[in-house]
């Protein structure tokens, strides 16, 4: 704490000619009634001498005393570490940060950090907001030592997040030429090479699991027809077109794990473009169309005229609904109908959100495999999977696709009853920029 230096001699004696002039009536007054006294007899020398000088002394003092004393609290209140250059500065930071006094409570903090921990306030004490014991640990340390410190921490809200936090103790100048430390909090999201990391090594181990059967196959079918088979037209044939096909499931199956992995890197930041679902809705059925012909199923869309705009990503969207829209012709078909509607409703705590309901008619889904319907490669019947064309990749892509939309995926079936897929997106409270 910085201590208020006392005046010096030049400071203190700077007034007096000012005061001196102001007083000079009532001096001069006071000196003539003295002299006249003197010259009377009625009063010595001396003591005319000491009552002057008393009269003079009592004109130098400083009467003002309250704006003196106002002056001596505005300087007091004028902590440079509060000016408004600091909290610029501050809020000019790109990643999130934290401008903290010695005794952990803020000074300055700017948007993206307000963002990341929305319980931290000016004049209070960090560790109250901040309740990561990593962050906790960091920060007790770095205001004992005065000493850089660092953390990595996982944060679980909204979605997993990897944070790296620098505290960096900050020497900044008093009101009254003294130094000072604060501690400079910095927030830097480490989740994309946390993300390309997981990347890797996920697209490596499924692409080599899924990858090996058609691969096999191919390589199978080259030594045949460079074989036994080299001069067999009606084999050949067969076989090239068996190979198309595995060739064809092999570009599929990479094009959705790349599609995955792109989602899953960007999971952690919400799209922020306004898109309108009703016309995304519409052509990912139209183009669906020759599909619903080939497999003889009628699509029903049931629409609003209006505009339902969300906060979200267009292509990533229309993946979402091609996904579900396509599972429902190609798995339900056998019931001749799927509903593709749009509605508005409410979870359970009362939150407004906007639901897409994908139904058919179809066999149904056992209810042993509904909890496992959105993982990777799981497939409730393998070989009509693999018929169909499917890679097992879809469901998953879409429940990651909800995810960076901060949405949910629910799946409600009977067997031999059909079953319904509602993708439910939060509906915004302002309307998101375009």
């Amino acid at each position: 704490m910085a201590i208020e230096a006392p005046p010096s001699s030049a400071s203190f004696f700077a007034p007096w000619p000012d005061r001196l002039r102001h007083s000079a009536i009532v001096l001069l007054v006071a000196g003539l009634a003295l002299a006249v006294l003197v010259a009377f007899d009625e009063l010595s020398p001396l003591r005319a001498a000491v009552v002057f000088g008393c009269i003079t002394a009592a004109a130098l003092v400083p009467w003002r005393l309250h704006h003196a004393a106002i002056s001596r609290e505005d300087v007091r209140g004028a902590n440079p570490v509060e000016a408004a250059a600091v909290a610029a500065v501050v809020a000019g930071m790109p990643d999130p940060a934290v401008l903290l006094d010695r005794a952990g409570r803020v000074i300055h903090l700017n948007a993206a950090a307000a963002q990341l921990a929305p319980a931290l306030r000016k004049n209070e004490l960090a560790q109250f907001a901040l309740r990561s014991p990593e962050i906790i640990t960091a920060l007790r340390e770095a205001i004992a030592t005065t000493e850089p410190r660092r953390a990595t921490y996982l944060d679980h809200v909204p979605v997993d997040r990897w944070m790296e936090l620098m505290i960096t103790p900050v020497p900044v100048p008093t009101a009254f030429g003294g130094t000072d430390k604060c501690m400079l909090m910095t927030f830097h999201d480490q989740t994309p090479l946390r993300r390309v990391e997981e990347m890797r090594a996920d697209f490596v181990a499924n692409a080599s699991h899924e990858l090996r059967t058609p691969l096999a196959a191919l390589s199978g079918f080259i030594d045949t027809l460079q074989g036994p088979a080299k001069d067999d037209v009606r084999a050949r044939d067969r076989f090239l077109g068996i190979m198309h096909a595995q060739a064809t499931r092999m570009a599929r199956l990479i094009d959705d794990l790349l599609s995955l992995s792109r989602v899953e890197l960007s999971a952690h930041v919400r799209p922020d473009a306004s898109v309108d679902l009703v016309p995304i809705i519409r052509q990912v059925a139209d183009g669906l169309e020759p599909l619903a012909r080939e497999r003889q199923v009628e699509v029903d869309i049931g629409l609003p005229d209006t505009p339902v705009a969300i906060a979200g990503d267009r292509e990533e969207l229309m993946r979402l609904f091609e996904n579900l829209i396509e599972n429902a012709l190609k798995y339900g078909a056998s019931g001749g109908k799927v509903i593709v509607s749009l509605n508005s409703a409410a979870t359970g705590e009362g939150a407004p959100e906007i639901r897409v309901m994908v139904r058919d008619f179809g066999p149904g889904i056992a209810p042993e495999h509904l909890p496992r319907l959105t993982e990777r490669f799981y497939r409730v019947d393998v070989g009509d999977s693999r018929s169909q064309g499917g890679t097992g990749l879809g469901l998953s892509l879409v429940k990651h696709i909800l995810n960076r939309h901060r949405g949910r995926l629910l799946i409600e079936s009977v067997p031999r009853n059909g079953a319904t897929f509602t993708a439910c997106f939060p509906q915004p409270k302002t309307a998101p920029s375009a």
